[in-house]
């Protein structure tokens, strides 16, 4: 009955398609542009879901090399990948395929996120010699553009706002070997270091907390521990059950994988202009650990969906297994920087 009821249906908005373009031959070849619309339309989009190749230390950007050189350049360098990859930025999007794909806007994310730190450590810490010093003018300009709305698309877009950052941050950078503009400076310090990688510490825990929280878990309250004099806005239960929601899995798992992507450029770039300071910390080795522990969370994905098995289940839990990455990148940096902190 169901079945003669949907046939009947499909009769009725043949016949009225008909009418409306113009006879059943009509209607057949809109049938054929609409079928090939969507076949290039899914092309595209799994095209435009491709992550961007590694980027090389030495290939960004171009001039004399000073201190800060590096680390600038591949700060340039991965915002305009993130611009600049195929199908540009995806997020803010209004037509398909970008508006139905997820997982390339939730790496977007992630890389934004990571690019806005870092920013901001330039602006308040690497360009500047003490608390009291002034902060340098185009770094300035650069940090709210970057801070913009992911999701604008229009008046003004996303992407023009990201682009006056870029601007500004290439008027820095040819600056700094500027010997006749002193004031563009970039300070390779391990307090200055340790700031930024204070701010990767707190993304990456809360990356790996809300990773873990796929399977759900009850976790007793620590907001207040070792303090007995601390307080808090509203009493919050002893005991809570914490779980992403099954929907926004794959998101929290791409935005990890980009937010990954992009600490690794930037590590790779600040071991470099950090040499001497690592060095005199002998921490090298420590570094090149946490970039080789968040080079993990780049493998290859043969599953076609981020799966959501249970922790020792039959399925694979993707989740888990990027936590697990997460977590150890996470411990390393702050060993890291308790290593910088000593004399």
């Amino acid at each position: 009955m169901a079945a003669g009821w949907l046939k009947e249906r499909w009769q009725i908005l043949r016949e009225v398609t008909e009418d409306w373009i113009g006879g059943k031959s009509s209607f057949k070849w809109a049938a054929v542009a609409l079928g090939v619309y969507l076949l290039l339309v899914f092309i595209l989009g799994i095209y435009w879901s491709r992550e961007p190749e590694e980027i090389a230390v030495e290939q960004p950007g171009s001039g004399p090399v000073v201190v800060g050189t590096a680390t600038t350049n591949m700060l340039i360098a991965v915002s305009e990948t993130l611009l600049d990859k195929p199908g540009g930025f995806l997020t803010n999007d209004i037509t398909p395929p970008g508006l139905f794909l997820d997982n390339m806007p939730a790496w977007e994310y992630g890389v934004l996120i990571q690019v806005r730190d870092l920013t901001r450590a330039l602006r308040e810490s690497f360009s500047r010699s003490q608390s009291q010093s002034t902060e340098d003018a185009a770094l300035a300009k650069a940090e709210p553009r970057f801070n913009f709305s992911n999701n604008s698309w229009a008046v003004p877009a996303s992407e023009s706002e990201y682009r006056d950052g870029i601007k500004y941050l290439k008027e820095y950078r040819d600056r700094l070997a500027n010997v006749d503009d002193p004031q563009a400076q970039f300070y390779a310090r391990a307090d200055n270091l340790r700031y930024w990688l204070a701010s990767v510490e707190s993304r990456l825990g809360s990356l790996s907390q809300r990773l873990s929280a796929s399977v759900g878990q009850r976790r007793l309250n620590t907001d207040l521990a070792n303090d007995v004099a601390a307080r808090q806005s509203t009493v919050a239960p002893d005991e809570m059950m914490v779980k992403t929601p099954w929907l926004l899995i794959d998101d929290i798992f791409y935005e990890s994988r980009g937010g990954a992507w992009a600490l690794i450029h930037f590590l790779r770039a600040v071991e470099h202009d950090f040499a001497d300071v690592l060095a005199n910390k002998n921490a090298q080795v420590s570094l090149r650990q946490i970039i080789r522990e968040l080079e993990q969370t780049q493998q290859p994905i043969f599953s076609p969906m981020v799966l959501n098995g249970s922790g020792f289940g039959l399925l694979a839990n993707h989740s888990l297994v990027m936590a697990s990455y997460i977590s150890r990148a996470n411990a390393a940096i702050i060993d890291l920087r308790e290593l910088l902190s000593k004399g």
